[in-house]
């Protein structure tokens, strides 16, 4: 059976929480570089030959973007994205001189200074941001890189039709503007047959023409999949290098990435008609053989997701609701003294995707892969 160790050939790191060992931990993230890098290479040939970048915002989705960055640069990404200037700073760290980090929040005001120091890429998305770079320039007496965002529909960032206009209307305002990138989001890019999707297409080729010849990017990761009229080029895939599903409605072209096992804490009789967990909202139909697990809604697990665990290929379902560190398992299928405490129980893996996971809670892989918490022992494995 299962047992909280390494496999041979595993790379056993954690960058971002190295003082949880994997005796101290309640359970195990795994984290396929290989895999990353795989889906990184199945992008590219998709979206050819457009350039690929990678958004390893909030910390790669979750799984460690001082891990997953460098391993991408090694399949030969330069382009990053991050959200805030301080991921941009700590990817810097990481990553050193080279690779291009662009910031999709854009620049906070008082950020400026910061964001050139570490040689970072805004993404500008008003006129107020664009102004306060162009005035950073002049006072450095040297251009700055920048990228553009416009609104093309989605009404989230990204300069609106007046703004852009206004630009239009006065170039002076990139005077001091290296402009690396013209950009825009899909809104609906997961829904294939959306009208949205044609829709700010069109939009994003109308206001290119207002602006300064720039290379154009418009694809998420599910708009790799639209056609090559989305592509431009360069494509911006974040959640599809993680193992999501880009394309909800067909088979998963991505390769997994995660896997994660919970130990088992303890294992009780619990006899017929009685209340099991929190609020008593599951009551044993039968004498049972309960299992409890050291995850919960604080390590990122959902707290009404109803889902199984996995001994082998033994399901084993939740009972009673997900508490703050711990989870309930029905093993009565199990054979008698299985499970032993300090077993590992699959909870993501071969039997169960992030996806399906995301489905048992009702979100989106997404979700679940940026709720992971800081408590588990990390696993890194590459070729």
């Amino acid at each position: 059976m299962a047992s909280a160790t390494a496999e041979p050939g595993m790379v056993d790191r954690d960058a971002r929480n190295a003082g949880v060992s994997l005796a101290e931990a309640g359970a195990v993230l795994t984290v396929d570089l290989a895999a990353i890098r795989a889906n990184y290479r199945t992008l590219r040939d998709w979206a050819a030959p457009a350039r690929v970048a990678a958004v390893v915002k909030a910390d790669a989705y979750g799984l460690g973007a001082a891990m997953v960055a460098p391993a991408l640069v090694r399949e030969g990404c330069a382009t990053f994205f991050v959200a805030h200037v301080g991921e941009g700073i700590a990817l810097r760290a990481a990553l050193r001189a080279g690779p291009d980090i662009l910031v999709l929040n854009g620049l906070p005001p008082g950020a400026e200074s910061a964001c050139a120091q570490a040689n970072l890429i805004p993404v500008l998305n008003s006129l107020p941001q664009l102004t306060a770079w162009n005035d950073l320039a002049g006072a450095l007496k040297r251009r700055l890189p920048a990228a553009i965002q416009v609104d093309s529909g989605m009404h989230r960032l990204g300069m609106p039709p007046d703004e852009v206009d206004a630009l239009a209307a006065s170039p002076d305002l990139l005077g001091g503007i290296d402009l690396r990138l013209v950009m825009s989001h899909l809104a609906c890019a997961d829904e294939p047959g959306h009208s949205a999707n044609a829709m700010q297409r069109a939009r994003f080729e109308k206001i290119r023409r207002k602006l300064p010849t720039a290379p154009a990017s418009l694809a998420n990761s599910s708009g790799i999949f639209l056609g090559a009229g989305f592509l431009y080029d360069l494509v911006r895939p974040g959640a599809a290098l993680y193992g999501i599903n880009p394309t909800p409605q067909r088979p998963n072209p991505m390769r997994p990435v995660v896997g994660l096992s919970a130990k088992v804490v303890q294992v009780r009789a619990v006899p017929a008609g009685e209340g099991v967990g929190y609020g008593h909202s599951f009551v044993a139909p039968s004498p049972m053989r309960a299992a409890t697990i050291a995850i919960g809604y604080a390590d990122g697990w959902h707290r009404r997701a109803a889902s199984s665990g996995f001994l082998g290929a033994t399901p084993l379902p939740f009972v009673g609701r997900v508490s703050m560190d711990s989870i309930i398992l029905d093993v009565s299928d199990l054979p008698e003294g299985a499970p032993l405490p300090g077993e590992v129980v699959e909870l993501i893996g071969a039997h169960q995707t992030v996806d399906d996971v995301a489905g048992h809670a009702g979100t989106i892989g997404f979700e679940v892969l940026t709720g992971l918490g800081n408590r588990f022992h990390r696993i890194y494995t590459d070729d």
